[in-house]
């Protein structure tokens, strides 16, 4: 196919998820002549079975899509690696373990061709949890200006965004594409770069099955603290943020600090709660009436 014969790209990045790879992959091949569209697995260095599931994938599905192998370099390198690949004009990162809803495609192919200006597409997406239970979590309204999609994605947490159930045009890269040196948070610059830089759209419709996984905390706090504040230089660059737009820096450097007190609280780590909540009130002192914040912060003057 040509460039421009293909409207969306669906990279699946692969790390380590022999077992859920053949679910995520059919999800997409299920649905793909529903669309001009392609889908792209990258195995990210895997050191279980996926290079062995991957080829046998390619073999049962023979011509259907296509797979590359690199050097191991983290969720980020994978993705910048797909934006390379990928010969669709829209992007839809979908996680390994995750599926693509169905029916997914074809509504973004209808939602693009009425929205052709759109260059993120939002949609919504059902929650799959260990025990087997599912949450539908419908798409809200967009706010109407740059200014207030920024302030409801980075501090009000009005604007939810989710891998998986959002397509973004290639253009949105341009700005800048996902940072390799942070784990965890790599996605928070990149749609704030793409809400405060370009038209945004909601579809009213469920584009992914998201699995929640209940042992991923500890992980996912050692990835936190990895990237720390540094994450709010990311966001907040002159490359990504307008200038316009920067005076929300030090709201949302409070509130990533917050954020990383109560993950600490949570986890034991009461050094680390208690520097990371006296950095948020330097940053913005009305961190003190964020009173589920104070409250732990108190208990910890006597632990």
């Amino acid at each position: 196919m040509r460039l421009t014969d293909v409207l969306i790209s669906i990279v699946i990045p692969a790390y380590n998820y022999a077992k859920t790879l053949p679910r995520a992959v059919n999800s997409v091949l299920a649905q793909l002549g529903d669309a001009q569209a392609e889908l792209l697995v990258i195995d990210d260095g895997s050191t279980d079975a996926t290079p062995q599931v991957l080829e046998q994938l390619l073999t049962e599905h023979a011509g259907c899509f296509r797979a590359l192998r690199k050097p191991n370099g983290g969720l980020s390198s994978v993705r910048n690696r797909g934006i390379e690949e990928a010969r669709g004009h829209y992007l839809i990162f979908l996680d390994a373990d995750d599926e693509m809803a169905p029916g997914a495609l074809a509504a973004l192919t209808r939602h693009i061709s009425s929205n052709p200006d759109s260059r993120l597409i939002i949609g919504g997406h059902w929650s799959v949890f260990d025990d087997g239970r599912r949450v539908q979590h419908a798409v809200k309204p967009l706010p109407a200006t740059p200014r207030q999609r920024v302030r409801g994605y980075l501090l009000d947490k009005t604007v939810s965004l989710s891998n998986g159930a959002c397509a973004m045009h290639r253009e949105v890269f341009a700005p800048g594409n996902y940072p390799e040196h942070l784990r965890n948070v790599e996605d928070i610059p990149v749609f704030a770069q793409v809400l405060a830089r370009f038209p945004c759209t909601v579809l009213d419709q469920p584009l992914a099955l998201i699995y929640k996984h209940g042992d991923s905390m500890r992980h996912d706090l050692k990835q936190s603290l990895a990237a720390g504040v540094g994450m709010v230089d990311e966001v907040f660059s002159s490359a990504r943020m307008p200038r316009e737009l920067q005076d929300l820096r030090q709201a949302f450097l409070a509130q990533r600090c917050l954020s990383l007190f109560r993950d600490c609280y949570s986890a034991g780590d009461y050094v680390n709660a208690k520097a990371f909540y006296v950095r948020a009130v330097r940053a913005d002192l009305r961190s003190l009436t964020r009173w589920s914040y104070t409250r732990k912060a108190i208990r910890l003057l006597f632990k």
